[in-house]
């Protein structure tokens, strides 16, 4: 493999997680849904945390804040371990998917902000 070769094939390594990566835009901050229910799956990685709720038959996808953030502003990872019951407020994503930009969370009996 010649250097370019290589270095294209490291440009597209790089570029690769900011292609899944899904942009702000993709949700519409016109309006704020608030959902509640049982936590299914929870993860409090970067670059942010998410989980998944069930709420009205339906499995929404939650994207949170960093976990930098979150514990920052009083949301340990135990908040929102699967099983716990939590409320979201944010905005919904735009194409109709069941899927929520989180602003703000209460869990345990408290509220955080998320944004």
């Amino acid at each position: 493999m010649n250097a370019a070769a290589r270095v294209a094939a490291i440009f597209a390594i790089i570029a690769t997680p900011a292609l899944a990566h899904h942009g702000w835009s993709s949700y519409d901050s016109s309006k704020t849904v608030t959902i509640e229910g049982p936590v299914l799956t929870s993860s409090y990685g970067n670059p942010h945390g998410d989980l998944t709720l069930e709420h009205d038959g339906a499995k929404w996808e939650v994207v949170l804040a960093p976990p930098s953030r979150m514990n920052a502003r009083g949301l340990a990872e135990a908040d929102i371990a699967p099983g716990k019951t939590v409320k979201v407020e944010g905005y919904p994503n735009s194409r109709g998917r069941p899927e929520l930009r989180a602003e703000r969370i209460t869990a345990g009996g408290k509220t955080v902000e998320l944004r």
